[in-house]
């Protein structure tokens, strides 16, 4: 039997193939084993459920962000990396993005995909050299993660090759964000918006990341747009 990690990788593709020929709330676990040629009892251990396949995506992607992150050079400044590292994150994943639309429209992700999601933010923090310890670390990971839900709505409905409208908003909410993740280094600060940080967060991920949020623009205008905490 193929290790774990070859099982989940086959389920991944078997599922991403699905979602682009119909709906996700149509596809099965049934169905994405036999497309994966996997039998009932390789699926059970690889995964419970359809949002745990889409955290083994996630952290594929992780590999190659983070791999390509490494052989970045020296001079940029911290926000520029980080949107390098984002950017290249949207890169990895445009295979995808057809299947992607398909999860998102279905709304129905659940706190599975919490966790791997801010590891994700922490880790792109981490990759542009700023710091991800202590409460102060734990706010810039909620804070990327609230950018970061927001600018993956432009970019699916980014059709640009080039991306343009993604990167002028991630530009334009990282540029708003850096004064705030300047002024994080007090821990009163800190402790004093974590709650609401994480439960503001955890909406993003559930309802936004992978819910149903649409018809919100990419302008970031709107009287609920404000710089990430």
């Amino acid at each position: 039997m193929a290790n774990m990690f070859e099982v989940r990788d086959k389920l991944v593709a078997a599922a991403l193939s699905l979602a682009v020929e119909k709906p996700w709330n149509d596809v099965t676990l049934i169905e994405i084993g036999e497309r994966a040629g996997l039998t009932l009892d390789e699926v059970r251990r690889a995964a419970g459920s359809k949002s745990q396949i889409v955290a083994h995506l996630m952290r594929q992607i992780d590999d190659q962000v983070l791999k390509a992150a490494t052989r970045r050079g020296d001079g940029e400044t911290k926000r520029d990396k980080l949107f390098e590292i984002v950017m290249s994150r949207f890169d990895a994943l445009m295979p995808h993005k057809e299947a992607l639309r398909s999860i998102r429209r279905a709304g129905n992700a659940d706190t599975t995909l919490i966790m791997p999601f801010l590891n994700a933010q922490r880790w792109m923090l981490a990759a542009a050299g700023i710091e991800t310890d202590g409460p102060g670390g734990l706010v810039r990971t909620l804070g990327l993660g609230s950018l970061y839900a927001s600018v993956f709505e432009t970019w699916l409905d980014d059709d640009d090759p080039g991306m343009a409208r993604t990167m002028a908003a991630l530009d334009r909410r990282l540029r708003r964000a850096e004064s705030t993740i300047k002024s994080i280094d007090g821990v009163a600060d800190g402790f004093g918006r974590i709650a609401n940080d994480v439960g503001a967060v955890g909406r993003a991920v559930v309802n936004g990341f992978f819910g149903a949020r649409r018809g919100r623009s990419d302008a970031g205008t709107g009287p609920d747009e404000r710089p990430p905490a």
